[in-house]
């Protein structure tokens, strides 16, 4: 277990949000104090944003499972699985939109759909304050 660890989290993220302000995407916090920790939240809009790492949250394309201590890692990452369904399923009952975005989109870029769904949301409150 000590060999694997969770690694440029930090750097997905700062992508991440560079993405969004490349694409003029504003009104986000880091570090909000909701259900489930999410890695990015739109308080006014209540969109929750996860950023899935492909290991971690199991992706199908790129989650490649030690060799070792194959049980363990089995039932640590559907744990983690379960887990993100009960977050989501706690944030959609309190009206929230969840979003979540795998650590290879950002990587490649394949954001546009889910940052389509930000922006048609944020756009009717943005002519409301005006």
């Amino acid at each position: 277990m000590a060999s694997v660890k969770s690694r440029n989290t930090k750097s997905t993220e700062l992508r991440f949000i560079s993405i969004l302000k490349d694409k003029g995407i504003a009104g986000w916090r880091r570090n909000y104090p909701l259900t489930g920790k999410p890695d990015f939240v739109f308080p006014r809009l209540k969109i929750a944003v996860f950023i899935d790492g492909c290991f971690w949250h199991s992706c199908h394309s790129h989650c490649r499972m030690p060799s070792s201590n194959v049980n363990y890692w089995n039932n640590k990452i559907e744990k983690n699985k379960i887990r993100d369904g009960k977050i989501t399923k706690v944030l959609k009952m309190k009206g929230w939109q969840v979003i979540r975005i795998w650590e290879h989109e950002i990587k490649t870029g394949r954001l546009n759909q889910k940052l389509k769904r930000i922006k048609e949301t944020a756009q009717p409150v943005i002519q409301a304050d005006r």
